[in-house]
């Protein structure tokens, strides 16, 4: 049932962004990609998830609907007591796969020991995938960190991940926590890394992760440096397009219809769940790089439904064309 054995390299992966790659999200994007690609869930609480009232609050973050798949569902947290039962939920729920968490570099999860704090609790990290192998049964476990916390720390960091029994993927974000997204990130380190690999762990998936924008781009990487794929955040913003090879040429009517359809879905999923404000993070996305964009945009940034998305975003293909 180890689903990363059966891809096809390279491997394409999409990153888990919190209130960015929820299920509605991947679902567009899945409709429209022509590659086979590795989803994973929003980062989930396990604490929470495994708390009656925190499930309710919780449980939309654990949504798919089968075209986003195989699917992995990604948790964070610091108990591996916790991590074990959230497992088995996800085995429940038919999750393809689960990955622990160790490289979110937000102050509100380093307070809670969770994402790249556990970079310096290496002990406890171990605990934590042992926990969360033992829960999830036969579905596969993976792992995304960074290449140290404060500094670079992959010559003991890494060799201590590989060596962890029945990991079955090794993500690495190429920059420190430190650098959050700021720095460029650090893809010469990857064939060391690669070669760790080699050596300690032949067997597990590397993935390399950090600026990758284009399919191409991936393919350059693998082709290069000989990890096993890339995961891809933030070119997934505005193009939901991405994973298709060759690229699509995509007009302008066509984009901005698809946020339109983003749009209802979104609001008929999470009506009374997530704000509505938090689609206009991809609007921001979507509407660049033509002229009126700038306009458009902030008319956008003031509606509060889909109708008056669908409203605006009607007149300005009719004022254009005529």
């Amino acid at each position: 049932m180890n689903f990363w054995k059966k891809l096809k390299k390279p491997i394409f992966a999409l990153a888990p962004m919190y209130d960015v790659t929820d299920s509605v999200f991947r679902k567009i994007i899945a409709e429209r990609s022509n590659l086979d690609v590795v989803y994973f869930t929003e980062f989930v609480s396990v604490d929470g998830i495994n708390h009656p009232e925190g499930r309710k609050k919780l449980e939309h973050l654990l949504w798919f609907d089968g075209k986003d798949r195989p699917i992995v569902a990604q948790l964070f947290g610091n108990n591996p007591e916790n991590f074990k039962k959230a497992a088995q939920l996800c085995v429940e729920l038919g999750f393809d796969g689960i990955d622990i968490n160790t490289g979110c570099p937000e102050k509100n999860i380093i307070k809670q020991g969770a994402g790249s704090a556990l970079i310096q609790n290496p002990e406890l990290t171990k605990e934590i995938v042992q926990a969360t192998i033992e829960g999830a049964g036969k579905i596969p476990v993976s792992l995304k960190t960074r290449i140290g916390f404060n500094k670079n720390e992959i010559d003991e960091w890494i060799p201590f991940l590989l060596k962890i029994k029945n990991l079955a993927a090794l993500t690495i974000h190429l920059r420190t926590r430190k650098e959050m997204s700021l720095a460029d990130a650090h893809w010469e380190l990857m064939s060391e890394i690669v070669e760790m690999k080699n050596e300690l762990n032949p067997e597990i998936i590397l993935l390399g992760n950090g600026d990758v924008k284009t399919v191409l781009e991936a393919r350059q990487k693998v082709e290069e440096i000989g990890c096993d794929g890339v995961m891809i955040g933030r070119g997934i913003f505005g193009n939901p397009w991405l994973f298709n090879d060759p690229v699509l040429e995509i007009s302008l009517e066509e984009k901005l219809k698809t946020m339109i359809k983003h749009t209802d879905l979104y609001e008929k999923t999470f009506k009374g769940i997530k704000n509505f404000y938090i689609m206009k993070k991809h609007y921001k996305a979507y509407i660049s790089g033509f002229d009126g964009a700038s306009d458009l945009r902030a008319k956008l940034m003031e509606v509060d439904s889909a109708d008056e998305v669908r409203e605006i975003v009607d007149k300005f293909l009719k004022d254009r064309k005529f």
